[in-house]
């Protein structure tokens, strides 16, 4: 299955310079009627009393009434659209609900031109957002590409809010200004598009890394995916990040950690520097608090993420500037095979581990990395090199387990959406 939303993904994820469209998060049972109705704020759905089905918390919707806008009107009196769809709101939907329930709504550019729109630089309801009318507004959209365009976001340096920036449009959105309806589910979308009629002009399309699921998803057995994605969305207890033994986390899986989790980085130095960590023996970080929650928009209201986030810090080199050393990380592999079960870890995820910067190939990892994970007795997710395109040809079982049994085609972190071949490539 080649989803047809490759240049679409691209473009939504990295804006740059200009917008493509803006964004808004709904069931999909109210699809429907948007396409007929268009998308109406909170006051009128309620003042007509138009039945839909809801994906935001009651308190979500609740605490919006509170915040005036320039205008004197609250927010419940605008339809509000997202200038990035794959922000904190729609994580925590997709983390809360199933996949397949939830679309975003594509909407013309073109409503950035009405005179009575508001812009926020962040999430309309943050304390410390500005709600500019249409004429300001429109001067800080560079502005707001910049802070959108980031591979993830967190609440210290406030790229959490930023990232939800809006476009507050008073009453509702005409039906024709809508463009696109994207999917995370291939069967939802297929669905709602075979049922629906005279909507030639409006593209149906499968996304599933807006969503923030795997690109692809191969089953190699039961237990074992080998996944294209971003590992630190993963659903996984565990995340290792791979690194070397002096304490430099400079550039790829290392160097996002570093970011995105500066604990881990401070825990990582502790452990380089009392020898804790070295070649063959990965260390365990097991964090208290789960960086779903995190990632979250109201991460009270988290109720099925896991409960915490740990990190399996994994050498597979010495120095920074060594290649990766094959030896050493099946060391490794071995530890976590004889050490798994007593260090309490339910489920895995890990990058392949000394393909990309440590200059090892797939063709040699790929075999030696399931000859041991598939070892495990829980849920184990090896995610591709991104550097470089794997061909099909040595992600299959027979290749990978030089066997040719039929692997179950459920992933256990995944579930039905990510069946064996599904590709944005």
């Amino acid at each position: 299955m080649i989803p047809e939303s490759n240049p679409v993904l691209k473009a939504q994820q990295k804006p740059k310079a200009f917008v493509r469209e803006l964004y808004y998060i709904t069931h999909v049972a109210n699809i429907s009627s948007i396409l007929k109705s268009g998308i109406y704020c909170h006051k009128l759905i309620e003042e007509k009393k138009i039945t839909f089905t809801p994906i935001y918390n009651a308190s979500i919707v609740s605490n919006r009434k509170s915040i005036i806008a320039p205008d004197g009107r609250n927010l419940w009196s605008f339809a509000n659209v997202y200038f990035q769809a794959r922000n904190p709101m729609l994580y925590q939907v997709v983390r809360t609900k199933p996949v397949e329930d939830i679309a975003v709504i594509g909407i013309d550019k073109s409503i950035l031109n009405w005179p009575d729109i508001f812009i926020s630089n962040g999430n309309a309801a943050h304390s410390q957002t500005e709600i500019l009318p249409a004429s300001q507004g429109r001067k800080i959209i560079p502005s707001i590409l910049k802070e959108i365009d980031v591979e993830f976001w967190t609440e210290a340096n406030g790229s959490k809010r930023k990232i939800m920036a809006e476009c507050l449009v008073p009453d509702f959105i005409p039906a024709h200004y809508i463009r696109s309806v994207y999917f995370g589910d291939i069967d939802t979308k297929n669905k709602v598009q075979n049922g629906l009629g005279g909507f030639s002009n409006i593209s149906f399309l499968f996304v599933p890394a807006m969503f923030f699921e795997p690109t692809r998803c191969r089953q190699i057995t039961p237990l074992l995916s080998i996944v294209d994605g971003d590992m630190f969305f993963s659903r996984a207890q565990t995340l290792t990040v791979s690194v070397n033994t002096v304490g430099i986390m400079g550039k790829g899986v290392a160097s996002r950690a570093k970011y995105q989790f500066p604990d881990v980085y401070v825990q990582y130095q502790d452990y380089c520097r009392s020898k804790k960590l070295r070649m063959g023996k990965p260390v365990l970080y097991k964090r208290e608090i789960s960086y779903e929650a995190e990632l979250a928009d109201v991460p009270s209201q988290m109720k099925n993420g896991n409960g915490e986030t740990w990190f399996l810090l994994f050498a597979t080199k010495n120095h920074w500037r060594d290649n990766a050393d094959i030896i050493g990380i099946e060391e490794g592999l071995k530890w976590i095979v004889e050490n798994y079960k007593k260090e309490g870890i339910k489920s895995l995820a890990l990058p392949a581990l000394g393909c990309g910067l440590g200059n090892l190939d797939w063709k040699n990892v790929g075999p030696l990395l399931c000859k041991y994970l598939s070892k495990l007795e829980v849920p184990v997710c090896i995610y591709l090199p991104s550097e470089k395109e794997v061909p099909d040809e040595f992600l299959t079982p027979k290749f990978l387990l030089q066997q040719i049994n039929e692997p179950s085609r459920i992933s256990p972190l995944f579930g039905k959406n990510t069946i064996e071949n599904k590709s944005l490539t």
